[in-house]
């Protein structure tokens, strides 16, 4: 199991940043994660220079997104959906899509739902419950 470092992710989309800006050949998930940089180019600057990403780890802003975070939820999102696990976060999503008309948006309504899913783990600590994840997004998707 893959299981990276703070310092690895921050390297790793900073790396994807370059290599699209230089045209260079990326990987299956590095081209995966350069469609969803390209989507949030609010967060390019913080990926030009991974010296930087690097030296502000340990910094959180009140109020602002962390590219770093936000980006690795939506290759989160993309995996899940991709394999269908938990087991009907796909249709979910899927559904949650066809309503917002808009992926990128469905992804960030689904960040919510798996956030809330993380918070009450840590705060029970139980495992993560994947069913209450994908029947949140399942309502999420369904509401008018």
């Amino acid at each position: 199991m893959f299981n990276p470092s703070q310092a690895d992710v921050r390297r790793f989309f900073c790396a994807v940043h370059a290599k699209t800006n230089t045209g260079q050949p990326m990987q299956a998930i590095e081209t995966l994660a350069s469609l969803w940089i390209a989507e949030h180019p609010e967060f390019h600057a913080e990926l030009t220079e991974v010296d930087g990403a690097l030296a502000t780890m340990t910094e959180t802003q009140e109020g602002k997104t962390s590219a770093f975070l936000h980006l690795s939820m939506h290759l989160s999102i993309s995996e899940q959906c991709s394999i269908d696990q938990p087991r009907g976060i796909r249709q979910a999503t899927e559904l949650l899509t066809h309503r917002l008309d808009s992926l990128h948006d469905a992804h960030h309504v689904v960040m919510e739902c798996l956030g809330q899913m993380i918070w009450d783990s840590q705060r029970s600590g139980q495992p993560p419950d994947g069913n209450a994840y994908v029947a949140c997004v399942q309502r999420r998707a369904t509401q008018d």
